[in-house]
């Protein structure tokens, strides 16, 4: 095959790398397989200093290597608990979906979108994989859940316009996903295939009108998922390599334009063969096949050498035929030119990233004042005074999914178990009580025993996802028979569990440590009332 050939091949794909630094892989990567576009994960990011530079780096090697334009360089930056840029000396932690529409305000998660927006331009990122179009339409999705802006297909598409506009506005591409919607599934796609049987009225009843939201806003791009829709399909494809979704339901029935990126193959619906599914090379050419431009394998140099390896094949036999213009044109818009990527002044860029993350610091405080919601304050627990004794319990972390677990920080046995740990989030709630109160933090599970506490005088009594796992809700009700003091429960993630809670329940909608400082702040008084509306039905 000849090289200008294979240039045009690695345009259709996104792959990822490991490390802080420039691997051996990534530089063959780039420099042998012509790879148009790289994701960065939470693994490559230090601080924004080190991904500049990082990124400075391989745009270099793909300057030096022939590429015609520069690298789209994406990152999974949804804020909340997905949030691969956001730690310290990087991005800012800003409030996820659910908490975004907890607050009720499209133009507050327009302007919060701008800012991390505008955090990711000054690194070098192009790319979003941002909003989640999904609507939540299954309370026990176990992949999409508060990463989702609620359950109402109608506020899923303001919200998700909001953030696609905020992002495009700071000279970002956005990534609506996951086309055509993940939100009606108990199944993770990073474990299993699911299998969504719905008619096509009923797809665009609930699924579909966020992205034809979307779509008619003119969103960049949009990422396909890999459940299957037998009803559509009349087999169990996956969406990401079915024709009959990305290109004859999304492009010709919905008129989408723009470019169409799969989520990561690697994810066991598409890699799993003893599950039957096809593997990540053969997936990679269905892919493209289908309809998608672009083609993601995030982690495994095996599969994505063998992913464009398969791709020449197809190309040589006829069985495929690539068009780069809508990667081209994406290119043009949010990568620019050489001289736009590669740019000096390093004073310049600390500058401008002091200032932006000080107007970012105040805009995430203020977001996330706004999405805390009340319920069952009957009894008039709340504000706790400060300096009281508070005994404060948290879960012991489970694992959640994929997408969001294995942060820095989670701690794991050998055979990969979540060890007995209150992990970093609960531990930085620990700390944002103790400024505020005498506190005690414990861990507890299933088997906990709770004994009379003589010198406290409230319980803050934290759940992640009781409705699922509902041993929470049984310790809940131990430790209420073992105290006489006033307790407090703190919905640290989905809020499906608020139904069985006679205590007041404040919402914050995730675990991260700004989530969690803005309950402390509420319950101590120090923000007044709360505003956050609960933005899923709360079945009683």
């Amino acid at each position: 095959m000849d090289e200008s050939t294979k240039r045009r091949i690695g345009q259709h794909f996104v792959f990822g790398f490991h490390g802080q630094s420039v691997s051996p892989d990534v530089k063959t990567l780039i420099q042998k397989y012509y790879v148009g576009s790289i994701i960065l994960m939470k693994r490559n990011v230090a601080d924004a200093a080190q991904v500049r530079a990082l990124v400075q780096e391989l745009q270099t090697l793909a300057r030096d290597a022939g590429h015609s334009k520069p690298l789209l360089i994406g990152i999974d930056q949804e804020n909340g608990l997905v949030s691969a840029f956001s730690k310290p000396g990087a991005g800012t932690q800003f409030p996820g979906a659910m908490a975004l529409a907890a607050t009720g305000s499209p133009a507050v998660a327009e302007q919060v979108s701008f800012a991390i927006g505008k955090e990711l331009k000054l690194a070098g990122i192009n790319w979003a994989y941002s909003p989640v179009a999904d609507v939540n339409s299954d309370s026990r999705n176990p992949v999409i859940g508060v990463r989702s802006f609620g359950d109402d297909p109608e506020q899923v598409g303001i919200f998700a316009c909001a953030v696609a506009q905020g992002l495009t506005t700071a000279g970002i591409a956005p990534s609506a996903k996951h086309a055509p919607g993940h939100g009606d599934t108990s199944v993770d796609s990073h474990l299993a295939l699911p299998r969504i049987v719905k008619s096509s009225a009923e797809l665009h009843a609930t699924e579909l009108p966020p992205f034809k939201a979307l779509f008619k806003q003119g969103v960049a791009t949009i990422m396909t998922g890999h459940m299957a829709l037998p009803a559509i399909t009349n087999s169990d494809e996956p969406c990401s390599l079915s024709r009959a979704i990305t290109t004859d339901l999304l492009r010709t029935e919905l008129g989408f334009k723009g470019l169409i990126v799969t989520d990561c193959l690697e994810m066991e619906a598409i890699s799993n063969k003893s599950q039957g599914a096809c593997g990540v090379e053969e997936g990679a050419v269905r892919a493209l096949e289908a309809g998608a431009d672009i083609v993601m394998i995030c982690h495994t140099m095996a599969w994505q050498t063998g992913a464009v390896l398969e791709t020449y094949k197809a190309v040589e036999s006829g069985r495929l035929s690539l068009d780069e213009t809508r990667i081209d044109a994406l290119k043009d818009q949010f990568a620019g030119t050489w001289d736009d990527v590669l740019r000096e002044g390093d004073d310049e860029f600390r500058l401008e990233w002091e200032n932006t993350k000080k107007d970012s610091a105040a805009l995430s405080e203020k977001a996330y004042q706004m999405s805390i919601a009340l319920l069952n304050n009957n009894n008039s627990t709340l504000p706790l005074k400060a300096g009281q004794s508070v005994a404060l319990f948290t879960p012991i972390m489970e694992s959640l999914n994929k997408a969001v677990d294995d942060a820095d920080g989670v701690l794991r046995t050998k055979d990969g178990k979540v060890r007995n740990t209150a992990g970093p989030s609960f531990l930085s709630f620990a700390d944002s009580i103790a400024k505020r109160a005498h506190c005690s933090h414990s861990v507890y599970d299933q088997n906990t025993t709770f004994e009379a506490m003589e010198d406290c005088s409230v319980v803050i009594f934290t759940l992640r996802n009781a409705d699922r796992s509902p041993w929470q809700l049984d310790a809940l009700q131990r430790i209420s028979q073992s105290v006489q003091v006033p307790i407090v429960v703190v919905g640290s993630c989905a809020p499906y569990e608020a139904a069985s809670v006679p205590y007041p329940y404040v919402a914050c909608f995730e675990y991260t440590a700004a989530a969690l400082e803005a309950a402390a702040r509420f319950i101590f008084g120090e923000q007044g009332p709360a505003v956050g509306v609960i933005p899923v039905k709360i079945n009683t």
